[in-house]
């Protein structure tokens, strides 16, 4: 997302409704915005004599949050480079600035993950989810299909079914990921992730292994996906429908939490069978904790 920001103009078109003394901050940037890009907010206030709650006064109504955003845009501007992209959207509905210091971020993501959160549970299914759970629960093997970033929540849900004893597999090579989906069977289920719902090559396999009579579940963000096209279930993440676009990469909070969800609800379905199978896992690795001597 772009937004123009002529920082100049827009100081020339609201100096008439500014305060007095908001009016010199205007004055010396307008004066001198070369030598304001050089200035922390203390030594712009020192040089204009006014106080620093004037200068924050001042560049919010320039339409700005901070000082430093808008010193960001007006260097911008004056070394020539594109005064426009205030923010660019990595993650969906993260807004990352430029002028954002560290110490802000921890907030952010804090905002931004609960938001997704919130969104994705009121798109989920309980129906949905439930009968997923006895289809993974209850399968011969589960296939699971994914490209890119959503191989992070793949492989989590495959070392979770592994854990729990259940016979599944993942190839991180798309082809192969068609050529397994091609020997399923009506025993079988095929789980497909993909935030977009239409990565091809994701919902080529899906649809390989709804051609064999397997059971088929999709993960997914959009409610009205491609890959719902050939699915059995439908698990709804929330959110829209997104294209990827340069370096994109969207957060995957709430595919994981669904993840999360798909495990605790298999457990609940045969809690003995799963808990002693999870017993018989985690025996299996307890000698591999380091142990410093």
């Amino acid at each position: 997302m772009r937004h123009e920001i002529q920082v100049l103009d827009r100081v020339k078109s609201a100096y008439a409704s500014l305060r007095p003394s908001e009016r010199r901050v205007a004055d010396y940037v307008l004066g001198d915005p070369e030598g304001c890009t050089q200035c922390t907010i203390s030594e712009l206030a020192e040089r204009v004599q006014v106080s620093q709650p004037t200068v924050v006064r001042f560049v919010q109504a320039m339409g700005f949050d901070g000082y430093r955003s808008f010193k960001y845009c007006l260097l911008r501007e004056q070394s020539g480079g594109a005064p426009q992209q205030p923010y660019f959207e990595p993650m969906g509905d993260f807004d990352l600035k430029p002028w954002d210091c560290l110490e802000e971020l921890p907030l952010k993501e804090t905002r931004m993950a609960g938001g997704l959160l919130e969104d994705a549970l009121k798109s989920l299914s309980t129906q949905a989810l439930s009968r997923a759970v006895r289809m993974l629960a209850t399968a011969r093997t589960i296939d699971i299909y994914g490209v890119e970033n959503s191989m992070t929540p793949a492989n989590d849900l495959l070392t979770k079914l592994t854990y729990l004893g259940l016979n599944c597999r993942m190839h991180t090579d798309a082809y192969l990921q068609q050529i397994s989906a091609a020997h399923l069977g009506v025993a079988d289920v095929a789980v497909a992730i993909s935030h977009s719902g239409c990565s091809i090559d994701t919902v080529k396999a899906l649809k390989q292994a709804r051609k064999t009579g397997a059971g088929t579940i999709a993960i997914t963000s959009p409610k009205e996906p491609l890959l719902a096209k050939y699915a059995d279930v439908c698990l709804s993440t929330g959110g829209q429908a997104l294209s990827i676009y340069g370096t994109a990469i969207f957060s995957r909070i709430p595919d994981l939490a669904l993840i999360d969800l798909l495990y605790m609800g298999i457990i609940q379905s045969d809690y003995e069978r799963f808990s002693r199978n999870l017993d018989k896992s985690g025996a299996v690795i307890a000698d591999r904790g380091y142990k410093d001597e």
